[in-house]
């Protein structure tokens, strides 16, 4: 699923390759893609686009009054082209949800892989009318997150901290790979209490939010989209790396597995040894 670094990275991408030109057209593929239709998808066609945003995982393209925001779910991912196709796409076939048609004959795709189709576009006139933005939390790379602000959002939680991590309404831009990484360079268990961090726990966790996301944020700037995916998994120290020696102490990387997801760790840099067991026979191996 891209997160945070990924949807930044595609933002600087268009913001290089799409703005100041004019949409010539946009062509729905999918007829699940589209989750607005008042205004309609149509009416960008004619605007020149003047800005790219994010918001959290959700990408932004502003042209004239209106702005088309994507979010790209697990399994959407954008593919530029330069040029587009002159052929008009066929609806049904293959991974192509929408076409983004600009005025020099470039412009983008918007696919989506496997058969959970949660690619999801809204054509509005305000980013805060689509709902997964408007209930966003902070976005912990912005210059008033600090530690403080950190530890106010944790004060009050009950959840296990990979959860609260990957929670948007929490902290906005954080998916299930990064929250491995960040808890691994904080050396924090997955399972510990967010509520219950210690001071300098709230410290460390903090440090590390901030510098791996934007480690992987500079990571990916200037690199092609369609190269981003290989960039990440690539750089990626733990999650992803199930039964791979731990590049920081060496010990094994391990995996829990949940119904529709996984998250790796090592337990010597962040459990005290303990192996977790699968969340779906039990809590804890001890």
């Amino acid at each position: 699923m891209p997160e945070l670094p990924e949807v930044e990275a595609l933002r600087d991408f268009l913001s290089v390759h799409a703005l100041g030109r004019r949409v010539e057209r946009i062509l729905p593929v999918a007829f699940h893609v589209l989750k607005t239709y008042d205004p309609p998808a149509t009416d960008l066609a004619g605007h020149q686009v003047t800005a790219v945003d994010r918001y959290g995982k959700f990408l932004d393209l502003t042209a004239g009054p209106l702005h088309l925001v994507t979010h790209l779910a697990r399994a959407g991912w954008l593919k530029w082209r330069d040029p587009v196709p002159a052929a008009p796409p066929r609806p049904g076939k293959g991974p192509l949800a929408l076409r983004v048609v600009l005025d020099d004959g470039s412009g983008f795709d918007l696919t989506e892989a496997g058969t959970q189709k949660r690619l999801a576009v809204y054509v509005v006139r305000d980013p805060a009318e689509v709902p997964g933005i408007a209930r966003l939390g902070p976005d912990p790379l912005a210059a008033d997150f600090d530690r403080d602000r950190l530890a106010a959002l944790l004060a009050s939680e009950r959840r296990l901290l990979k959860g609260a991590l990957r929670d948007q309404s929490l902290i906005a831009g954080v998916g299930n790979a990064y929250s491995d990484e960040i808890l691994h360079a904080a050396r924090l268990s997955p399972f510990k209490n967010a509520g219950r961090l210690t001071d300098e726990e709230v410290t460390v966790l903090h440090e590390a939010l901030r510098t791996t996301l934007t480690e992987a944020v500079e990571r990916g700037r200037g690199v092609a989209a369609g190269h981003l995916k290989k960039e990440k998994k690539t750089n990626l120290r733990v999650h992803g790396k199930d039964g791979e020696p731990c590049p920081v102490c060496g010990d094994t990387i391990r995996s829990v597995n949940f119904a529709d997801s996984s998250l790796q760790y090592c337990p010597t840099c962040q459990t005290g040894g303990k192996i977790l067991a699968d969340r779906r026979l039990s809590r804890l191996l001890k």
